[in-house]
């Protein structure tokens, strides 16, 4: 049967309409295959690191399996080297030399490795009732309700005064115990109920369960104190000071699994911002010689603002910069005026469920590919960088030449709240940049979802960007 003839009206709103596609109607079985590999990759990474420290030391162990080598100060370079440097062990920036001048720019991915949890306060342990607990400082936004009466692992290090530094990873491993947050019971929760889920559950009380049993033969006060002080004690040499100079995180012990009858989508904790921090880095780490020096960077703090020296506002990122163009002689502002960067972050994902916070024609859906925010910031764009319609014209042509999907997003209605990236940071650094990212359902929650095609459409993406000319 002859294919019917198009109307001058469908042929016209073809050429002019936008009309977003869901990626499953467009996936080939090339890409579907890659999708489902990248994927299985993407799901060990999230389990290997539940912490910023984790996220560095596994990024480093991969990095170095394809050839990367720490940078130092004065290394000559060369095209196609594969350089790294890890930034007190909680941010890593890598990079690719490229066969053109560092004077005419390089292609940067920023993404951010630190999520929402709970740390534990300088002096955590106390016992109340004969019940141990540990006492907890949460970390970026989350929503306090969503923690309690979930299973809790502890990870993070604790440095002793003779210089020394025991990691502690507790929960992760066959057999390990795990530790919770005790709720109200129902019963007696009548006015906690009333109460909004801001205020009913408060901060001081998210202490962390950590045993019961007394030690034996003592007769002094606080016995299950110190038999949990004991226990620490004989694993990892620590005393109740050390405490004072430790970084122990409490996040959820959930693995990273597949989502539903399709297993189409994924569910973890961390999405926010690992998704893309794993999409740039496994994008680079497959690069061999591109035309501009390829950079990427996995950076700590964006969850409290980017501040301190492992966050994006710090100077590291700058030294490296400078320690690279040195090796070619150009100097660091006129490599950067001819940079880009993408800010490589989430955005809220479309959520039929909580429809009435949502601009559904600028929301991004599921499914529907990586997802460009022009700006992010609160109600007045406050706190954003904006893009120029410039760079998002660059990036529309980048990936559609690519063949990735993409679509735009904002992160809700314009009243409803708002959120920030490093876009800003690296822009104030006079390079342009746009924020893009994988849609998320769920951010900030212990446990987030997200698409798979999302996932490689973001992956596919940045490797598009670090190869542009």
């Amino acid at each position: 049967m002859a294919e019917k003839e198009k109307t001058a009206g469908e042929l016209r709103r073809e050429a002019l309409c936008y009309a977003p596609k869901n990626g499953y109607d467009r996936l080939t079985a090339e890409d579907e295959a890659a999708l489902q590999r990248y994927c299985e990759d993407y799901k060990r990474f999230l389990d290997a690191g539940k912490t910023e420290r984790e996220c560095v030391s596994e990024a480093i162990r991969q990095a170095e399996a394809k050839g990367f080598r720490p940078f130092v100060r004065g290394m000559e370079l060369k095209s196609g080297d594969k350089i790294y440097r890890s930034n007190r062990g909680k941010s890593l920036m890598l990079a690719v030399v490229g066969s053109r001048p560092l004077s005419e720019g390089v292609n940067i991915g920023a993404a951010h490795i630190d999520s929402p949890r709970l740390d534990l306060k300088p002096n955590p342990l106390y016992e109340d009732s004969e019940l141990a607990y540990f006492k907890t400082h949460y970390y970026g936004g989350l929503r306090k309700y969503q923690w309690v009466s979930i299973p809790l692992e502890l990870h993070g290090v604790v440095a002793r005064k003779d210089g020394s530094v025991v990691e502690v990873a507790i929960g992760g491993r066959p057999g390990d115990p795990l530790f919770t947050i005790n709720d109200l019971l129902p019963h007696l929760g009548v006015e906690q109920s009333k109460k909004p889920l801001s205020e009913a559950i408060p901060a001081e009380t998210l202490n962390i369960l950590v045993g019961s049993r007394p030690f034996r033969d003592d007769e002094g006060a606080e016995r299950v104190k110190l038999a949990v002080l004991d226990l620490l004690h004989q694993k990892y040499g620590i005393t109740e000071e050390d405490f004072i100079s430790a970084e122990l995180e409490v996040v959820p012990a959930f693995r990273a699994v597949d989502i539903g009858f399709d297993r189409s989508l994924i569910g973890a904790y961390g999405h926010d911002d690992r998704v893309c921090a794993y999409a740039e880095f496994a994008a680079l780490l497959e690069l061999e010689i591109p035309s501009r020096t390829a950079v990427c960077i996995l950076a700590d703090k964006e969850e409290i603002g980017s501040e301190g020296v492992s966050g994006m506002q710090s100077a590291a990122f700058d030294t490296f910069m400078s320690d690279l163009c040195d090796s070619q002689k150009v100097p660091l502002k006129t490599c950067y005026e001819k940079s880009f960067c993408l800010s490589a972050d989430v955005t809220a994902a479309y959520d039929p469920n909580y429809a009435d916070v949502y601009e559904k024609r600028n929301s991004a859906r599921i499914n529907y590919g990586m997802g460009l925010c022009k700006y992010t910031g609160a109600r007045g764009k406050s706190g954003a960088s904006d893009a120029s319609a410039e760079v998002v014209a660059y990036v529309r042509r980048i990936l559609d030449e690519a063949g990735v999907f993409w679509q735009m997003a904002e992160l809700g209605k314009v009243d409803a709240g708002g959120g920030g990236t490093v876009a800003c940071f690296m822009a104030n650094r006079d390079i342009d940049t746009l924020d893009a990212g994988v849609p998320v359902l769920a951010m900030h929650a212990p446990f987030e979802t997200v698409s798979k095609l999302d996932c490689y459409m973001t992956y596919k993406g940045m490797k598009a960007v670090y190869a542009a000319e």
